[in-house]
């Protein structure tokens, strides 16, 4: 066994060939993470006081740039640990947490909010156990066993329900279903909660929401989380959310924003008469009066932009360990 310890101190023991991000959890340590593929970065962290051969990758860190490689940047998804090792990432500290289980659940129905986006409610049996934090993300399993993680759109319900936002991805693996075959009352299954994009301490920070696309649902989720908590309150709530056209910009329920809170469309391809904000989303927010050192980022959407946002940002003054994103990956091809 390997000791892997935490830069605020906390440690844990690795078997050989088990994941790092798995042995923090079986230690009951919660390590930032979402996709668990190595595929979105989310699991990021630098090896401190071991070498890079102290750890082995047993699948693809395809997230990682090769400057990052270089540099001891590794996936905790990805990689475990063959000595003792020191990696530069805290835990997330939060107890207790709702544990992932698998559950049935019906489609309770379908809308379309754009040619290609979906609204879909799900419910699962009554007396069913399952919580979630808003912003955490669910792993659809369908019939024929096919698997993708999508994000929750809301905060938790008394009827338990929840909405999820699907784009047509060309090729994905569930878009032919959701597009063309989902109709209400199917069984699916689901495997979750996931991920750790949610809330941590809110009181007297200012937060600011990076979203592209379908990346706005754990955002709207977020948001209807504060308005319903009044247990901490904000300094202040920017969203920014992106798309190319105005068309990108669907209408979902979006939740009633306080006078603390302010929603800018921004737009990278807008027609001649757009009166909103023109180009990215990171970089309009860096242009706006916020106090970085006392600010949160929770940012959610292509890759892309997080990895350009993070830089964006931490540049502008933002504490790197107050920047949490949920990357979206593409789902293989069928």
């Amino acid at each position: 066994m390997a000791l892997v310890t935490l830069s605020n101190g906390k440690s844990f023991a690795a078997a050989p060939e088990e994941l790092l991000l798995d042995a923090a959890t079986r230690a009951g340590l919660l390590l930032e993470h979402s996709c668990r593929t190595g595929r979105c970065g989310s699991c990021k962290a630098r090896l401190r006081g071991g070498a890079n051969s102290s750890t082995v990758a047993l699948h693809e860190e395809s997230s990682l740039s090769a400057q990052e490689r270089a540099a001891g940047w590794i996936l905790t998804c990805a990689r475990s640990a063959t000595t003792d090792v020191t990696i530069d990432v805290e835990d997330i500290g939060l107890a207790p947490r709702p544990t992932a289980k698998t559950y049935p659940c019906r489609i309770q129905s379908l809308e379309r909010l754009r040619d290609d986006v979906v609204k879909v409610q799900l419910r699962l049996p009554p007396g069913n156990d399952f919580t979630f934090l808003a912003g955490q993300h669910v792993e659809l399993i369908s019939r024929d066993g096919a698997r993708r993680s999508y994000s929750m759109a809301n905060a938790p319900r008394p009827d338990g329900s929840i909405d999820l936002h699907i784009r047509r991805v060309a090729g994905g693996v569930m878009s032919t279903y959701w597009f063309e075959q989902a109709k209400p009352n199917d069984l699916l299954r689901l495997h979750g909660p996931q991920g750790t994009f949610f809330l941590r301490s809110i009181a007297e920070r200012e937060l600011v929401f990076l979203a592209t696309g379908t990346g706005i649902a754990p955002v709207k989720a977020m948001l209807e989380s504060i308005a319903v908590s009044g247990q901490e309150r904000a300094r202040s709530v920017a969203v920014y959310w992106g798309g190319r056209t105005q068309a990108d910009l669907y209408q979902a329920g979006w939740p009633t924003l306080s006078n603390e809170q302010r929603l800018s469309a921004v737009l990278s391809r807008a027609h001649a008469g757009w009166n909103g904000a023109r180009g990215y989303v990171q970089d309009i927010a860096s242009r706006q009066s916020h106090e970085w050192r006392h600010t949160t980022v929770y940012a959610c959407g292509s890759a892309a932009m997080i990895r350009d946002a993070h830089r964006t940002l931490v540049n502008a003054g933002l504490d790197e360990l107050h920047f949490h994103a949920d990357a979206f990956v593409g789902s293989e091809p069928v």
